[in-house]
């Protein structure tokens, strides 16, 4: 037994226990940890109802109950993508009252329809812009293995929740590594998923021109690739679904990437562990072919600078909508937002000619490997307070995020799905993570990569999911 969303859902579907016991579980865990910041808004009428949904059906129509992969399962939206009905978003902001809601996103529909039981919203930092969740707006996020440091972010609430328990599987969005960084800094498995892969409409526009991708943060391989595959597809927006590529399971090329250069340097534990990570894949028979820094260091700051223009020009063209006093605002987010409307469209065109570049180098790399084995995290989780937002400098921002995390935003800008998951542990009992790349469409092989180093057992999650035993 994983303890795992896979199994919470099998112990629903086989009566063992009920998705209403579930959802009282997971509300009740809720509310032991409320010091860690993890639940922005809570709607315990609308899990119970919807719990109580799922266990009437599997009475009367036990078929459509049994179809659904999740069912019973209780879940958290994040405070920011796609909406889901009835659970009000303000991306974390004082600009927005948290009233009302949006319709469901595409995304939200097939949440729904996997028999998903949502209860609440998860913290994250205003509008995205940080790899900490401790918005002004409250409440700061704490990483429930270490509350002294950050679960990352922006999905640092959906992450905190996965890890401490409260739901085994969590909402979760990408931009910059908004899945990436918070699973690793928790010990759990995200994948952003290939551009265009998923559904990104109606309400949430283009996804920041294709940079941002929605999926979830989850507490096992086996659960991403699930959760993947049930959502995935016929995402009816402005880039094509990719063709998913079986994994051949044959001997791969896999890229090793064991160092961050000199700028952004990865501390050495880190680094053992993705030495370690290539060790356990060439033991199965893959190929190790050692790359360098000098073959990513132009990409990563192309990314970095793409990253910062694309999101500041989004802010800025999304208040320019609203009748909002930006006055409230994070000092941060008004400069982020004030970037956005000086940026020229020269400044603006080369930033995205650097993206466009940055693909181009990585499909040049995959002519010579199959994935990319590199560092997902530069340091351990960071303390928290590490991100302030009282301060204007949207470069010292985008450093700070580049210094805790260089590799991050490079999937994001490429297009490229990436994987992390964690393969040890530090001294200090903080997990010590993994990242892999690959081509398009290769989230078959990302996957199949992941559960062999996931089978080694090299991390436990320190706390069981509510409802389930430990």
């Amino acid at each position: 037994m994983r303890g795992d969303a896979t199994d919470l859902a099998e112990a629903i579907k086989s009566g063992s226990l009920t998705a209403s016991e579930a959802m009282r579980a997971s509300l009740a865990l809720a509310e032991n940890h409320k010091a860690l910041g993890t639940i922005a808004h809570l709607d315990a009428t609308m899990g119970v109802a919807s719990a109580k949904a799922m266990d009437r059906e599997r009475r009367l129509e036990p078929g459509r109950f049994a179809a659904r992969p999740f069912a019973g399962v209780p879940t958290l939206a994040k405070d920011l993508g796609g909406p889901f009905a009835g659970l009000p978003v303000t991306a974390g902001s004082r600009l927005f009252e948290r009233e009302g809601s949006e319709p469901d996103s595409d995304l939200a529909t097939r949440f729904r329809h996997a028999g998903f039981c949502l209860f609440g919203v998860t913290t994250s930092p205003e509008f995205g812009l940080s790899l900490a969740s401790e918005p002004a707006a409250g409440p700061a996020c704490r990483n429930p293995l270490d509350p002294a440091r950050t679960p990352g972010g922006s999905s640092g609430g959906a992450a905190a929740a996965v890890a401490a328990g409260i739901v085994a599987i969590a909402h979760a969005t990408d931009a910059g590594g908004s899945i990436r960084v918070p699973a690793a800094c928790c010990g759990l498995v995200g994948l952003k998923p290939s551009r265009g892969a998923m559904p990104a409409g109606p309400s949430f526009g283009n996804h920041l021109g294709g940079i941002a991708s929605e999926l979830a943060v989850c507490r096992s391989v086996p659960d991403a690739a699930l959760i993947f595959d049930t959502l995935r597809g016929k995402a009816r927006g402005p880039f094509p679904d990719p063709a998913t590529v079986a994994d051949r399971g044959d001997r791969l090329r896999i890229g090793l990437l064991a160092g961050t250069g000199s700028k952004y340097p990865t501390d050495s534990k880190r680094l053992e562990a993705i030495e370690a990570a290539a060790h356990s894949l060439e033991a199965f028979g893959h190929q190790i072919v050692p790359l360098g820094w000098a073959e990513f260091e132009q990409s990563v700051d192309a990314s970095g600078r793409a990253l910062g223009d694309i999101i500041a020009v989004n802010l800025a063209s999304f208040i320019d909508t609203l009748s909002v006093d930006i006055s409230l605002a994070e000092p941060l987010t008004q400069a982020f937002i004030e970037r956005g409307h000086a940026l020229t469209g020269p400044t603006l065109w080369a930033s995205l000619n650097g993206a466009v570049q940055t693909s181009r180098a990585l499909w040049n790399l995959f002519d010579r490997v199959d994935c990319i084995l590199m560092p997902m995290l530069a340091k351990a989780p960071l303390a928290i307070g590490s991100f302030p937002f009282d301060h204007g400098n949207t470069e010292l921002q985008l450093e700070r995020m580049a210094a805790f995390a260089p590799l991050a935003s490079l999937a994001n800008i490429s297009g490229f799905p990436a994987l992390t998951l964690p393969f040890g542990s530090d001294a200090d009992g903080l997990p010590l993570p993994v990242q892999i790349m690959a081509p398009m469409g290769h989230e078959p092989l990302l996957l199949s990569l992941a559960a062999r180093l996931e089978a080694e057992g090299r991390w436990q999650h320190r706390f069981p999911v509510a409802g389930l035993t430990a």
